[in-house]
């Protein structure tokens, strides 16, 4: 229970430098957010979207799940995709994945990893997918890294083949999506050169 305390107090604190660095901070904050970027990440703790862009809270839309995954039939991640669009009009949507994904990797592994298992086939879909390029690469690492481009250019299809997307652009509303990927070894992003803004 100590360490919940901990956080609590680390909350005091960070609110309270917050203030005396910016004493109207809050108060814009609760009067709504007009962010331009919905970020579709991973869950990893290590990946924090707002800090790596460095950008204030009320600034990027987020949702995280394991590896960065879009499904159709996911209606948690539909619902933050169709209020990011058609009610914050964000104009980016980025898919970003990172570099040794846990999520990634458990998708290349034989056995039975229990529920997590129903979830990275969809990651494993994605390896079949694209075997030509991955067989020849003989390093694990490696071939767990491309994997995770592979993974984020596949989702950004996904998101593009979404209805909500299809939509904004048959309405000519301002929209692209990105594929980034993020390398944890020394905090930069990468951009793998999907984006697509529905003009294409």
């Amino acid at each position: 229970m100590s360490e919940l305390k901990d956080l609590l107090e680390n909350n005091r604190n960070w609110a309270a430098r917050v203030t005396a660095n910016d004493p109207e901070f809050f108060a814009r904050l609760t009067r709504g957010q007009k962010p331009k970027h919905l970020w579709i990440g991973c869950s990893d703790s290590r990946v924090p979207a707002n800090e790596i862009v460095d950008l204030p809270p009320g600034e990027v839309f987020v949702h995280r799940n394991v590896a960065n995954i879009v499904l159709q039939t996911d209606m948690n991640c539909l619902s933050v995709l169709q209020y990011a669009v058609e009610t914050l009009k964000v104009e980016h949507i980025i898919v970003c994945g990172h570099y040794g994904c846990g999520g990634v990797e458990a998708s290349m592994k034989p056995g039975n990893l229990a529920l997590i298992d129903n979830w990275l086939r969809k990651v494993s879909a994605v390896a079949e997918k694209y075997h030509d390029i991955l067989d020849p690469i003989e390093e694990k690492g490696e071939k767990v890294n491309r994997l995770c481009e592979l993974n984020v250019i596949e989702q950004v299809s996904n998101v593009c083949r979404t209805t909500i997307i299809q939509g904004a652009w048959d309405q000519g509303q301002k929209l692209s999506v990105h594929g980034w990927i993020y390398d944890i070894h020394d905090g930069l992003l990468h951009d793998l050169g999907v984006s697509v803004d529905g003009s294409t």
